[in-house]
């Protein structure tokens, strides 16, 4: 099996689900690298909540990050960070201008 060092060696297979798959039948992704890319939070930079979730909910949710060698928790707050990206920008982005009246 080859071993991915870089992220530039995964190509972009343009949503086909099909040769992705092939992919990585032979291609794993090097420890280093699924290493480098987890975000160890300094313990002073994070507060714990609590949230409830369906059961069945979760249980998606960690399917997901196995595959994905994620922690679930992480990709949780991976998933909110960048869902809050979206809505500031979204936000910020002036509205468009009214229609021109004939």
């Amino acid at each position: 099996m080859k071993s991915i060092s870089s992220w530039n060696e995964i190509p972009d297979f343009g949503g086909d689900e099909k040769a992705e798959a092939e992919f990585w039948l032979t291609h794993q992704l090097d420890l280093r690298l699924m290493n480098d890319s987890i975000h160890r939070a300094n313990v002073r930079e994070s507060t714990t909540i609590t949230l409830r979730f369906d059961p069945q909910m979760l249980s998606r949710i960690k399917r997901l990050a196995r595959h994905r060698y994620l922690n679930y928790q992480s990709m949780i707050k991976q998933w909110l960070s960048e869902r809050l990206e979206e809505e500031v920008r979204r936000r910020d982005d002036p509205p468009p201008p009214p229609p021109a009246e004939s």
